[in-house]
């Protein structure tokens, strides 16, 4: 990755639902033009079933991945960083940050994390869009 990519960083409570789906969602969007990573503020063990299940309706495979804890070191040099739910518990960085508030996929139903992860990638694509218009080479 070059020091100029984008680097955006996706945050919630667990590591294992929004900002799993989310940074999965960017990193195919962004076919290579940036990069997101993930992590949480306390994260679980595993990712969602429920979480996994919906992305690999999508052509994404969650399941062996791992929720990770989120540091200020893993925040350095983050072009943005996204909080989802975490709240004041994230650590304070200097990138620049937006809250997305969205609902917890967690023991939900099916449905309602579907409606979850199109949330996020509406949000995913309007977050590209932006970078695309003021850092973002076409290639």
């Amino acid at each position: 990755m070059a020091a100029d990519t984008p680097r955006i960083l996706f945050v919630c409570v667990q590591n294992a639902g929004r900002s799993q789906m989310a940074a999965a969602l960017f990193n195919r969007h962004a076919n290579g033009r940036a990069t997101a990573e993930s992590a949480g503020t306390r994260p679980a063990r595993h990712v969602h079933p429920e979480v996994v299940d919906v992305m690999r309706e999508v052509g994404i495979d969650l399941a062996s991945v791992e929720p990770r804890l989120m540091t200020r070191e893993l925040a350095e040099g983050a072009t943005r960083v996204v909080t989802m739910g975490c709240g004041d518990e994230c650590p304070v960085v200097s990138a620049p940050m937006e809250d997305w508030g969205l609902p917890d996929p967690a023991g939900q139903p099916v449905a309602e994390v579907r409606s979850i992860r199109d949330e996020i990638d509406q949000r995913v694509r309007a977050l590209l869009s932006s970078l695309n218009a003021h850092t973002l080479k076409r290639s």
